[in-house]
């Protein structure tokens, strides 16, 4: 079937620069395809009670009142995108603004509430018509990862402090909870949680003063600095040079630039050995293939009696595995390289490749989706400050999507956060 493009109207609410949003700035065309994915919502539509919404007041199909709204603005350029691409064609074209929603998280959530029946089990094949494969460029081999790092966290520091609180840090908090259990999350308790996860981070490696720690991901700094506050001395990996600069100068800031060294170093390379090795949120960077080498060189390291402890987003093992090598929207245009582990591809991983065993898990989704919820309203608050930056429509619309359809993954269990406990049994006698 041949396709071809059309150049996005001038009427666009988001109008996309062709040299740096390429896919964004042109509209397949591709009818056929166009076609299946106009019946495929409209089924979706009518099984899941979504309100459809075309332009002129028309609807796609009839939907109950209060139901989560999907509102095409340009319904043919939505259908060949998604037709020609999927997920990946649903995210470029919110970031063209052919789409939108009153309530993006409320219509991500129900999309994301069991995924696996939005299309129908005979026509699981039409995936092939538009899922690609990773590109081999953005595979996290050494001379790759840095480039995928670079994308993401060297964006800007001012645009991460726009929306993250004063610790910087970027991963989830763990807050207070409720008679109920459910997390009592506000701006105004978001840098105490991101202490908490920190300090019970740092529990569970057994980090003390005098404890040898290195830290795989440095981020901006603030477990380093956690950490040598408990008298511990600590080396901190990274790969973003701007993370690496901002990082150095807040323990120096914080009186710790004798306890804490930040180094720009691939995990690969670490060297020395270590009474405890702590990492927030970094395996799901390191991607598949090379997860044997990350919790090898985590054993290389740890000293006898040593602990790892490990902050990492998961998912489910079958949805792993289905989606295992696939290029999404979020690998395209967010986190290029990087795959989402199980835990049993964690505990499959150490068992195979190192003398390393989960020996706890301890998991707190739903603080996550309360943590998303915050960056994503800081975030779009300071829309006006982004701009500010140099980060156009474009781009904003991206970071939405993303934390929200991040929050939506959490907040219905599609996605899960643990902080997971690796030691070396000990010898049988």
């Amino acid at each position: 079937m041949t396709t071809h493009v059309e150049a996005l109207a001038p009427d666009a609410s988001a109008t996309a620069d062709p040299q740096h949003w390429p896919d964004v700035a042109r509209v397949p065309r591709t009818p056929l395809k166009a076609a299946v994915a106009r019946r495929l919502l409209r089924r979706i539509a009518r099984r899941r009670g979504l309100r459809v919404e075309l332009p002129k007041g028309r609807f796609l199909e009839p939907a109950p009142a209060g139901a989560p709204v999907l509102r095409l603005h340009r319904p043919g350029a939505f259908f060949h995108r998604v037709g020609m691409s999927g997920l990946i064609g649903f995210g470029e074209s919110y970031q063209a603004g052919e789409w939108d929603s009153p309530d993006l998280v409320g219509l991500l959530t129900e999309l994301a509430t069991a995924p696996e029946t939005l299309v129908p089990t005979g026509a699981q094949w039409l995936r092939r018509l538009y899922v690609k494969r990773s590109p081999a460029g953005e595979l996290s081999t050494p001379d790759n990862a840095r480039t995928n790092i670079h994308r993401h966290y060297d964006l800007s520091n001012e645009l991460f402090a726009l929306f993250l609180d004063p610790t910087l840090s970027y991963s989830s908090a763990l807050f207070p909870t409720d008679p109920a259990g459910a997390p009592v999350a506000s701006w105004e308790n978001l840098a105490q949680a991101q202490h908490r996860k920190i300090d019970r981070l740092l529990d569970l490696a057994g980090v003390e003063a005098g404890s040898r720690v290195l830290e795989i991901g440095t981020g901006w700094g603030e477990l380093a600095i956690r950490a040598a506050a408990r008298g511990a001395r600590v080396v901190s990996l990274t790969l973003s040079e701007e993370q690496l600069a901002l990082a150095r100068r807040r323990i120096a800031a914080a009186g710790f630039a004798d306890r804490a060294e930040v180094r720009l170093c691939d995990y690969r390379a670490a060297e020395g050995e270590f009474d405890a090795v702590v990492s927030v949120e970094m395996i799901e960077a390191v991607g598949r293939p090379f997860w044997p080498v990350y919790f090898a060189t985590i054993d290389r390291v740890l000293a006898p009696g040593g602990r790892a402890a490990l902050q990492a987003i998961t998912m489910p093992h079958e949805r792993m595995l289905a989606s295992s090598g696939t290029y999404t929207w979020i690998l395209k245009y967010i986190f290029p390289g990087g795959q989402i582990p199980s835990t049993e591809a964690i505990r499959q991983a150490t068992a195979r490749h190192t003398g390393l065993r989960v020996a706890a898990c301890d998991s707190f989704g739903p603080h996550y989706a309360q943590t998303l919820r915050l960056w994503r309203e800081r975030f779009t608050e300071r829309a006006d400050e982004v701009s500010a930056l140099g980060f156009d429509q474009v781009f904003q619309r991206m970071w939405e999507l993303y934390l929200a359809y991040s929050e939506a993954g959490f907040a219905v269990g599609y996605l899960d956060v643990q902080q997971i406990l690796l030691t070396r049994p000990e010898p049988t006698r």
